[in-house]
């Protein structure tokens, strides 16, 4: 019974501690650091920059994109997009070509079979020409100053990988957009004290982020989670990776359950990949010190776990539920909570929405994706070809 207390206290604490003590603790660390100062400014000469997109399918928002990487303050001659057409059977080529030559300094590759993102982007990194990288995807839009806020970080010879602050739009109360926005808001300010006080920040925003191009290392083709991959790679070669909050992009925020939950499989089953590609480093000494075992173990690791470590409260619960009655309020409460998710879904079929309830929902949803990722995992992940998310959820 001693040893099942013990699991069950500590599973108890690794999931506290990865949602509530660590990122009070970096907030209180950060609070000492100021933000990388070492900074190019606009009367600068400023590093050529190549802009890198794979898209399947994107019709819907491809033309709005391109103008917005274009309608920058970045000097444009400093400035080349590339965009893959991974074998689309919409508009999107058509558009793209249209495009093409309104801006010189646009050049389109459309591949004739399926690739996958991360195949193509290790295809179009051989093509650039800039000294820094801007991966990105099509349903993420810029501000005017957006690749000047991220490349303006790269004159501090210790920064390898600059992150984006995404910012959520069309949030709707009637879907799961709330949680999501309020999920990506919380990462991001975790990512941007992670930078501030050790340089390992764990993981851009994929949507967009920058790094230098002698950094990059191709993803393995059949991995599922390229933007992580390629900022550990950043920080195994002991370079420090930041999260600009002032280099600001936009992106329809996902609403359907459905789909999100998709989503979150793939990731989940990417997640393991780079557990395994990357587990090592959490024991690594290097000269960011002690920040990028503990930034991993306290932000990912703990959280990809966090599925197995609910699995173990619940089991040795009930073996410790006759030793007094508050292991058995703990199991009433803990089996109560299960049962929200169901009561959140019927609420909405009668458009009653509680937010407590949703977000109740939103964390079962993610550590059920995280499970079922795991497995996935164990099966193997032959190819990195999925099928895009909706877009636009929230307008539909």
């Amino acid at each position: 019974m001693l040893f099942c207390e013990i699991l069950f206290w500590f599973s108890i604490i690794c999931i506290f501690y990865h949602y509530l003590v660590y990122p009070l603790i970096i907030k209180l660390l950060s609070r000492s650091k100021s933000e990388n100062t070492n900074v190019f400014s606009e009367k600068d000469s400023l590093p050529k920059v190549s802009i890198l997109m794979s898209v399947f399918n994107e019709e819907k928002v491809i033309f709005e994109k391109i103008e917005s990487v274009f309608e920058t303050n970045y000097p444009l001659e400093k400035l080349e997009l590339i965009v893959g057409s991974d074998n689309s059977v919409d508009k999107t080529n058509d558009i793209l070509l249209s495009l093409s030559p309104k801006y010189n300094s646009l050049q389109i590759f459309i591949f004739q079979q399926r690739q996958g993102k991360i195949n193509i982007i290790n295809n179009l990194v051989e093509k650039t020409n800039g000294e820094i990288l801007i991966l990105t995807d099509a349903n993420v839009f810029f501000e005017k100053k957006t690749i000047f806020e991220l490349v303006k970080h790269f004159k501090n010879a210790e920064i390898g990988l600059v992150g984006s602050n995404i910012i959520n739009i069309g949030i709707n109360q009637n879907g799961i957009s709330l949680q999501e926005s309020f999920y990506t808001s919380r990462e991001s300010q975790i990512k941007h004290n992670e930078g501030n006080i050790w340089g390992t920040m764990m993981g851009p925003f994929g949507g967009c982020f920058a790094m230098r191009k002698n950094l990059f290392q191709k993803v393995p083709p059949n991995f599922l989670v390229d933007d992580f991959f390629i900022n550990m790679k950043v920080l195994e070669q002991e370079k420090k990776s930041i999260n600009s909050l002032s280099a600001k992009v936009y992106e329809d925020v996902s609403n359907h359950f459905r789909e999100e939950f998709r989503r979150k499989v793939r990731i989940s089953t990417g997640n393991f990949q780079n557990l395994y590609a990357f587990f090592h480093l959490i024991f690594r000494k290097n000269k960011l010190n002690f920040g990028l075992g503990f930034s991993f173990l306290s932000h990912k690791v703990l959280r990809w776990l966090g599925p197995f470590f609910l699995i173990l409260i619940f089991f040795t619960n009930i073996f410790l539920l006759f030793q007094n009655k508050f292991y058995l309020i703990l199991f009433f409460i803990y089996i109560f909570s299960f049962f929200i998710p169901f009561f959140d879904f019927l609420l909405k079929k009668i458009s009653f929405n509680i937010s407590f309830f949703r977000f109740i929902s939103h964390f079962y949803g993610m550590n059920f994706a995280l499970f079922i990722g795991f497995f996935r995992y164990l099966k193997g992940v032959k190819s990195s070809i999925w099928k895009p998310t909706e877009r636009n959820q929230t307008k539909n």
